[in-house]
């Protein structure tokens, strides 16, 4: 990857010097030899990236080849093979397509069977998909992981490169290793779901315009593209729009310079945050009619009311009104009431402080040490300060409108977080002690070690101050440590260690089908507790979300098993 310049030094001088303006200071040997060292070291810095892209596209794929349907997959799937074949946006309209249109590109090599016209609803699609259609669920499954898992490839480089500009090849490596052994980027990374690809556009957005600061016209337009692809692949990247719309115009006021009148320069800067809103608009429309050309729509009838501010939100924004229907399904959902779950505790409603708590839980602690350096070096050194709102600001606002939210679920409502810190955690490196690069080096050492512990059960993950992976069941839920991601591992465990059970009672939270696995399991909580012996598997977040009856189930059974830290098999004698 090339610059314009041999380093990485933003306009008006407030950026941060290079590597190479450093040695400047320093080589009295001549241009010659430091032109030299660079031809040297760059063949080592692609073989690094290399290294790093391929570790994290092999946790992926090993991890997407043995994990079942997670509980949104069967949606997201069936959805896009509707999207390819029927060229119709009836199902899942709570989510815009993009995100979809990716995972299409891999379903259509998996040549899945699909009757056209299924009326059920879009759960009962996935089922007919995956289950009931004569396909095979874990190719199919695979197929659709894939454009993901590459997608999430290329994000890395979005990464490498934006931090490679704040902090030198360095400060970028470091980034790259963060992003590269995240559990939290590897889980939903290999997942044909919808976060990372929604997030990876997000950042290339911000990066696109920190480069508008010196060259505005190719990369205002290419700001434009990723914001509106972030917005056509996750509503809850909306409250980021805004903040990146004022950058735009930022950018270009910066990159005007001095010499131009302030009304001129603060009217062509608003020109170009519009600009920048127009192209928006234009991807948002493109995409969907690409997915059905003539724009075919019928509100569906469950559609919930949206009042007050909600209501006017929907309304002015200039989307198809498949999408803004989509807006209101997605209110209505907020103003449902769900149950969490966090630290042991289980309630009702959200919790504001949900998704740092998590972050805090699943993030391994030298990233979690990064993550607060590179912020504040970002503030103490004049030289970064610029990039602050582009790196900083923006996943800010994200996060402090997802803690609003009212699914306490996960930390895929905030994987923008380790996205964005990993470029941000790079800036420590702009320090220049040696120190300074020892520490940096043993955290990401200690972050890839965490990591390369869990694999491949990198979805329960949990750092060692919260006793690892084994234990994040008692302290999280959901899509966080059990999201059915592990029924066919229980099939194999279930063949393998306890062949010949004649009674095996089964409480499975997940979108799979136990018997298409060899899981003939019936459920202890339709038959009177007495006549409950044997085996008896349940899933963790059911654990965790246990009425009574499951509870005294529990009481009166011993744990003897673990299946992937997201399943518990009990002996009920």
């Amino acid at each position: 990857m090339t610059y314009d310049r041999p380093s990485p030094v933003t306009p008006h001088g407030d950026g941060p010097p290079g590597p190479a303006a450093a040695a400047s200071e320093t080589d009295t040997s001549g241009p010659g030899r430091w032109a030299g060292l660079r031809r040297h070291r760059r063949p080592l810095l692609v073989l690094a990236v290399c290294a790093l892209l391929v570790q994290m596209a092999f946790a992926m794929a090993t991890t997407a080849v043995r994990q079942t349907p997670t509980i949104d997959e069967p949606v997201y799937v069936g959805t896009a093979v509707v999207y390819v074949r029927e060229h119709s946006l009836r199902f899942n309209p709570e989510h815009p397509p993009l995100g979809k249109l990716v995972i299409a590109a891999g379903t259509v090599f998996a040549h899945p069977h699909l009757k056209p016209g299924f009326q059920g609803d879009q759960s009962r699609l996935g089922r007919r998909l995956l289950y009931e259609s004569g396909n095979d669920p874990w190719r199919v499954m695979f197929w659709a992981r894939l454009p993901v898992m590459l997608v999430t490839l290329l994000f890395g480089l979005v990464v490498f490169g934006f931090a490679r500009e704040l902090a030198g090849p360095v400060g970028g490596l470091a980034a790259l290793a963060l992003y590269a052994f995240s559990p939290d980027l590897i889980t939903n990374g290999s997942l044909a779901t919808l976060d990372v690809p929604a997030a990876g556009f997000v950042v290339t957005a911000a990066w696109m315009l920190w480069r508008a600061r010196r060259r505005p016209l190719p990369y205002l337009p290419l700001a434009g593209v990723a914001t509106g692809a972030a917005v056509a692949t996750k509503m809850s990247t909306l409250p980021a729009v805004p903040v990146l719309l004022a950058l735009a115009g930022w950018s270009y006021w910066r990159a005007q310079g001095a010499g131009v009148p302030r009304p001129g320069r603060a009217a062509r800067a608003g020109a170009a945050a519009v600009g920048v809103a127009l192209v928006l608009v234009a991807v948002v429309w493109a995409v969907y009619l690409v997915v059905d050309p003539r724009l075919r729509w019928t509100t569906p009838a469950h559609t919930p009311a949206v009042h007050g501010l909600r209501a006017l939100l929907v309304d002015v924004l200039p989307f198809p009104e498949p999408y803004r229907d989509g807006m209101r399904i997605q209110f209505g959902f907020e103003s449902t009431q769900w149950r969490g779950y966090l630290f042991g505790r289980l309630y009702t409603g959200n919790r504001w402080y949900y998704l740092p708590a998590a972050l805090l839980v699943k993030t391994p602690l030298g990233m979690l040490a990064l993550w607060l350096g590179g912020a504040v070096a970002m503030a103490a050194v004049p030289r970064l300060r610029p990039a602050a709102p582009y790196a900083l600001l923006v996943p800010g606002v994200l996060l402090a409108a997802a803690m609003q939210g009212s699914r306490d679920l996960g930390v895929r409502y905030a994987i923008f977080v380790p996205v964005f810190l990993a470029v941000a955690a790079a800036c420590v490196l702009a320090l220049r002690r040696r120190w300074v690069y020892a520490v940096t080096a043993v955290l990401v050492a200690f972050v890839a070690v965490s990591s390369l512990r869990t694999y491949p059960y990198y979805l329960p993950y949990s750092n060692e101050a919260f006793s690892g992976s084994a234990k994040t069941h008692l302290r999280l839920h959901d899509s966080n440590v059990d999201w059915g991601q592990d029924l066919g591992r229980l099939a194999d465990r279930l063949r393998e260690h306890y062949p010949g059970e004649k009674s095996v009672w089964l409480v499975y939270k997940g979108s799979g089908v136990p018997s298409w696995y060899g899981i003939h399991g019936r459920d202890p909580l339709k038959v009177p507790p007495v006549r409950v012996h044997g085996l008896l598997v349940v899933s963790d977040t059911s654990i965790a979300k246990a009425d009574d009856r499951l509870k005294r189930l529990i009481h009166g059974s011993r744990a003897i098993d673990d299946v992937g830290h997201s399943i518990t098999i009990f002996r009920r004698p």
